[in-house]
């Protein structure tokens, strides 16, 4: 095992991360921002290296800054997080170059699962189903209108690179086209992606689930069960939940062998996520995106197998066997992102949080990246904690949820608890029987 791990991100998933590493024994290096320096991950990492200013492009998306980082520390690992430079094969390569271990997927890989028009194609001759839409990119609306007769209305028009939903539009006619397809580039112009863009038939009413799986040393692709991530609001996740409450048993196996499939095609070594797209009353699914990294939403799946993710991808990385034998999913989790944000119209509102005290009980997890007296900046994602609950049964689970939500004390920034205990006693959301448009309902 390695002595010592870079942790090239920050925040909650930073200090998720170190968390691990201290436990395990291994010498945790922390980097941050000077907007940063004073958060909790910094203080609990047995080393802290600042790294530039809050600016992301100056600092964490910095890739010579990040491995010049790793040098002066004596990092032998860096493991990226989610998010900034965990999907950039660019990175990965000059991790692996500097002499280092790369915590993740090889840049192929990434590479490879990064365009999406690629990985849907590569996906399709692996028998992974896809849903009808283009091989090839659309880089002008001309060729998109031809290709969206072929394929049909209505259509999902996306950004071939990139993710987080940005730039996704839905499309029922040519005009709705026309409109998605432009904002779409722009989208693309302006987080520094390719222009060109995906057409894909669109599923009304799916469901948004993934697999999580892992790819082992020895070249074996594991399936560690699904998660629902179908509560969103501008095609971005808000909460989630395993096991779905809208996948049958059969739908599951055949979705967990499929992941299976996806990874064994591209090699995958360490932890990522197929992500598909559900069309509940057909029980039948298509092949979305493939994350080439750790999920936010990893804590759920920690809690109903008892199988600590990090420390996993930390054992496949060095080389070792996997510590858990078969996996046998136990109770029901929900994990409900904690953003500074308004909880009715979903904008952040960072600000200084002047009370932050956090839940506890029993099936109870919150993973944070602030405390009492931390600042919220307009420089990330708004973020601020994952609130993960655990029950034998889903009505246990939820019940634990509304009791955490309502304990959560939080002042200062904008937040959204009161969001969730609207959504925990939402009758759709309390059946189970809800899909990607819900939020969209909830707000109409």
């Amino acid at each position: 095992m390695f002595e010592s791990v870079l942790v090239a991100n920050r925040g909650e998933i930073a200090r998720r991360i170190i968390r691990t590493l201290n436990r395990m024994g291994v010498r945790s290096i922390a980097v941050h921002s000077e907007a940063d320096a004073g958060l909790p991950y910094v203080r609990e990492a047995a080393q802290a290296v600042p790294i530039g200013p809050a600016q992301p492009a100056q600092s964490y998306l910095s890739i010579d800054a990040v491995i010049e980082a790793a040098r002066t520390s004596g990092a032998q690992a860096v493991h990226p997080g989610y998010g900034f430079l965990a999907e950039n094969a660019a990175f990965a390569r000059a991790v692996m170059d500097a002499g280092l271990t790369w915590i993740g997927p090889s840049p192929d890989a990434i590479e490879r699962m990064g365009d999406k028009i690629n990985a849907r194609n590569l996906m399709e001759e692996a028998g992974v189903p896809v849903a009808a839409g283009t091989r090839e990119p659309a880089t002008d609306v001309d060729h998109a209108i031809a290709e969206a007769e072929r394929i049909g209305y209505p259509l999902m028009v996306k950004t071939a690179g990139g993710g987080g939903g940005i730039g996704m539009g839905v499309a029922y006619d040519k005009d709705g086209l026309v409109k998605a397809f432009e904002t779409a580039q722009r989208a693309a112009a302006r987080f520094g992606g390719t222009p060109a863009i995906l057409l894909e038939r669109y599923i009304e009413h799916a469901r948004h689930v993934e697999v999580q799986i892992l790819g082992l040393a020895d070249g074996t692709v594991v399936a560690l069960g699904e998660r629902d991530c179908s509560v969103q609001r501008r095609h971005q996740k808000v909460a989630e939940e395993t096991p779905s409450p809208g996948v049958s048993p059969e739908l599951r196996e055949r979705m967990l062998a499929a992941a299976v499939r996806a990874g064994e095609a591209v090699g995958y070594r360490g932890a990522g996520t197929v992500e598909c797209l559900v069309d509940p009353a057909a029980q039948d699914f298509v092949f979305l995106e493939m994350n080439t990294r750790l999920q936010v939403e990893h804590p759920i799946t920690e809690m109903v197998t008892g199988i600590d993710l990090v420390e996993q991808q930390l054992l496949i990385a060095a080389g070792r066997p996997v510590t858990f034998g078969a996996v046998e999913p136990r109770g029901h989790a929900l994990e409900l992102r904690v953003y500074a944000e308004d909880p009715k119209r979903f904008f952040p509102g960072p600000g200084e949080i002047t009370v932050w005290e956090e839940p506890s009980g029993e099936g109870v997890r919150v993973d944070s990246g602030y405390a009492q007296g931390d600042k919220v900046t307009p420089f990330y994602d708004p973020l601020m904690a994952k609130l993960c609950v655990w029950g034998a049964d889903r009505d246990e689970a939820l019940e634990r949820a509304r009791a955490a939500v309502a304990a959560f004390r939080l002042e200062g920034p904008k937040n959204n608890l009161p969001f969730f205990a609207e959504l925990l006693d939402r009758p759709e959301f309390v059946s189970g029987d809800y899909d990607t448009g819900l939020i969209a309902r909830m707000r109409s």
